[in-house]
């Protein structure tokens, strides 16, 4: 099958199907195929074939855009097996046949019947086969060919990007790059020129250019300074055909900024300023603004003032408005019209960001001269002192003068001035001041103990305009009389001790005056003389504001006197002195020997013997638990108490039982022990204390007459028979031991029974000094001693 084609809609494109149609076999890779024989082309391995079939087919091309009003020739399919009869039957299948291509069956001929675009589908791949329209069998195998889309240029290059917005420092050399910008062409950049793009600038010349074939825009002139102009518009052309005649184009705008560098000096639009300044103005606040111009903008425009000289460099001070770039005149001092009426001041503004690129352009600062005038103020009155510091003695009479102030107009005219006090603090009722002259009077009577110093506020107005006023603080500082007397520092609690020995220190006091140093710094201290010698407790003025109480005797005794009381008399060195008596307790307590204090109350010896609180209450608890028991078991035993009489049934004996056991300690009440112990010291008969006896004639014998001639055995008996005779005794038996120790000793015997009706005249105070172990032993025999005293 031969496939032929026709494609011309230019002289150019006639020649090229000429040449297609007339070497096609040689320069499209076509294969003729013939019966029982193959060909190959050039560079392919040989190819068998089934016989009786034979193709010849080309690669087909189609105009795109193609826009006749008849359908666009394609090309022809031709088989080997085709005589014309028109008994082969040709089938075309694949993308687009019998929609974009049709075929005629008989003759071959494609068409296509719709315009295409190759920018949307470039090639179409089809097939084709020849059958035998009778038997329809295949002729031939099914071959596939490609109809390729041929491009026109019928797309315009376009900026996707644009517009574009770009900047440019001002000042820049000729040259400079500013932006590149690209232009897309959707023809085939293979084929013609369709998509060669050329650039040029439609707008912005003569400041800017553009490179025709990358794009890149740059500076045009030197020097572009953006004072002049800021903003600029290039308007970019992109020509496809490499710009030729005929090329499609497009455009974009490129909008170019100039920023700014500092190549501007700042400058005062003036050389000479004025500028009214009251002197009434408050220090710190401000008074006046300059400003210097700078054609710059941003940080480059930043600037600093300063007072580089003049008579006013130290009056005033200046500081920059970062906001405004404006110079800020401060007053650092008081301003006085009758002084000084006039100021000059140099004040420069310069750069504070340089750019050492255009230092050539400078010098970037400017100074211009700045004259303050001082405008008259009408003062108020001035105090010849900025405080006052007055003193006065407490006690001083009302209306006494404390000092005096003094004020004057500042002003020329020297108008009168009035004073009178602030009367907004509680401080300044106590005062009074004469409006003439300012002298300061008290309007009560101070007492310094109470408030050492006032503070009051005094005022000054000028009789021909009280609305000026102006004030001052005085402090008043009250002094001190001697008109308080010393007393003691505080409460003291006195202890002497038991066993105190004489000249002993128990105490030293300190006395106090609410008076200052110098009226009662030293005290003196001693006892009332109005009084008799104190036999008991002396005082000794240590000359050091302080004073020792002393014992004047061995020991005390709380038994006999617990507490003492002894008048102090104290004195201080003011002028005049003063005194005042007070009077000490001292209490008698019982001490350790290192004159720690044991206890100051009778009641407490049992505490002293070292049982502790919770040891009493302990003791106490166990007592009261063993009466209970003892109480619960008497219970117990009474519940279970058997009659006497047995029951009549009982054949035994009749028992009758007693539990009492016999008087116990009790029963010794029955005679007198130091009898029995002693027979010699029996002088009567004594009977028991517990039973009054009914029988009265009982005989009493004598024997202190013959008691050193009874015989120990016939005392015994004699008290037996006494005994049994006796009707007071109690009615059970009872067990009575006689003791006999023997004759009387010659030397006296030690026991205290014997003794208990004595007196002894000896001296116990030695036995506080043997120790803790004898200390309960020498209390007991204090007491007895002071008993007898007493």
């Amino acid at each position: 099958m031969r496939i032929t084609s026709t494609s011309c809609i230019c002289p150019v494109l006639v020649c090229l199907c000429f040449v297609q149609r007339c070497y096609g076999a040689a320069h499209h890779g076509s294969i003729k195929v013939t019966r029982n024989q193959t060909k190959h082309i050039e560079g392919e391995t040989e190819v068998h074939h089934r016989p009786k079939r034979g193709w010849v087919w080309n690669q087909f091309f189609v105009l795109e855009e193609h826009m006749g009003p008849d359908p666009q020739y394609v090309g022809k399919l031709h088989s080997n097996s085709d005589k014309g009869d028109g008994s082969v039957k040709y089938i075309l299948t694949g993308e687009g046949a019998g929609t974009i291509f049709i075929i005629d069956d008989t003759t071959g001929d494609i068409h296509s019947t719709k315009s295409l675009d190759r920018e949307q589908k470039t090639h179409y791949v089809l097939h084709a086969q020849a059958i035998d329209r009778r038997t329809n069998k295949p002729l031939e195998p099914e071959s596939e060919f490609i109809i390729k889309v041929q491009d026109i240029n019928d797309n315009a290059p376009k900026f996707t990007d644009g517009p574009y917005v770009v900047t440019v420092p001002e000042m820049s050399e000729m040259g400079t790059s500013v932006l590149q910008v690209t232009a897309t062409d959707a023809d085939d950049p293979t084929y013609g020129n369709s998509a060669r793009v050329v650039y040029s600038i439609l707008q912005g010349q003569p400041y800017f250019s553009v490179d025709p074939k990358t794009g890149v825009i740059r500076t045009a002139l030197h020097n572009m300074d953006r004072e002049a102009r800021e903003h600029y518009s290039v308007v970019i052309q992109a020509k496809d055909m490499a710009g030729q005649v005929g090329g499609l184009s497009g455009s974009t705008t490129v909008n170019i900024t100039l920023t700014d560098v500092n190549d501007n000096p700042p400058r005062f639009p003036q050389k000479h300023y004025q500028l009214y300044v009251p002197e009434s103005a408050q220090v710190g606040s401000a008074v006046g603004k300059i400003k210097a111009n700078d054609a710059d903008a941003g940080s480059n425009a930043d600037m600093k003032y300063t007072i580089i000289n003049g008579d006013g460099s130290g009056v005033f001070s200046i500081s920059t408005d970062k906001e405004t770039r404006e110079g800020i005149l401060s007053l650092k001092k008081p301003l006085n019209y009758e002084k000084k009426k006039s100021y000059t001041l140099n004040i420069e503004g310069a750069n504070t960001h340089l750019d050492f690129r255009f230092s050539h352009l400078g010098p970037f600062k400017d100074v211009t001269m700045l004259k303050v005038i001082v405008g008259d103020v009408d003062e108020p009155p001035l105090f010849t002192m900025p405080s006052y510091v007055m003193e006065v003695y407490e006690n001083a009479k009302i209306g006494t003068a404390v000092g005096t102030v003094t004020a004057q107009d500042p002003d020329t005219a020297n108008s009168l001035v009035r004073y009178f006090i602030d009367h907004n603090t509680e401080d300044n009722r106590y005062f009074t001041i004469d409006a003439s002259t300012g002298t300061v009077k008290t309007a009560k009577i101070f007492d310094r103990e109470e408030t050492p110093w006032y503070n009051i506020t005094v005022a000054a107005s000028e009789i021909d305009n009280p609305g000026l006023v102006s004030h001052v603080p005085v402090g008043v500082r009250i002094l001190d009389v001697n008109d308080n007397p010393p007393e003691l520092a505080r409460e003291y609690d006195v202890v002497v001790c038991e066993n105190a020995k004489p000249g002993q220190v128990i105490q030293t006091i300190t006395a106090t005056d609410k008076d200052n140093s110098a009226n009662g710094a030293r005290f003196h201290f001693s006892l009332d003389e109005g009084l008799s010698l104190n036999p008991n407790f002396t005082l000794r003025d240590n000359e050091d504001n302080t004073a020792s109480i002393l014992t004047r005797r061995r020991r005390y005794s709380r038994t006999s006197q617990d507490i003492y009381y002894l008048p102090v008399l104290i004195s201080d060195g003011g002028v005049p002195p003063l005194s005042s008596s007070s009077t000490l307790t001292i209490r008698v307590c019982a001490c350790e020997r290192d004159g720690r204090v044991r206890t100051c109350h009778a009641e407490a010896f049992l505490s002293s013997a070292g049982l502790s609180t919770g040891a009493l209450i302990a003791i106490l608890l166990c007592v009261v638990i063993l009466l209970a028991i003892v109480v619960l078991f008497i219970t117990l035993r009474r519940s279970k108490k058997e009659p006497l009489i047995i029951s009549e049934e009982d054949v035994r004996e009749n028992v009758v039982t007693y539990d009492d056991e016999g008087g116990g300690e009790e029963d010794t009440e029955a005679f007198d022990i130091t009898a029995l112990r002693n027979p010699s010291a029996a002088e009567e008969l004594k009977y028991r204390r517990d039973v009054r006896p009914e029988v009265k004639h009982v005989a009493r014998h004598h024997p202190s007459s013959s008691l050193d001639s009874i015989n120990v055995q016939e005392f015994i008996k004699q008290r037996l028979a006494e005994a049994d005779l006796d009707p007071s005794v109690p009615p059970y038996d009872s067990l009575q031991t006689y003791a006999y120790e023997g004759h009387r000793s010659e030397t006296g015997s030690i026991s205290s029974l014997d003794s208990a009706t004595t007196h002894s005249d000896q001296d116990y105070n030695y036995l506080g000094d043997w120790g803790p172990e004898f200390k309960k032993l020498a209390e007991l025999y204090g007491e007895i001693e002071s008993e007898r005293t007493t």
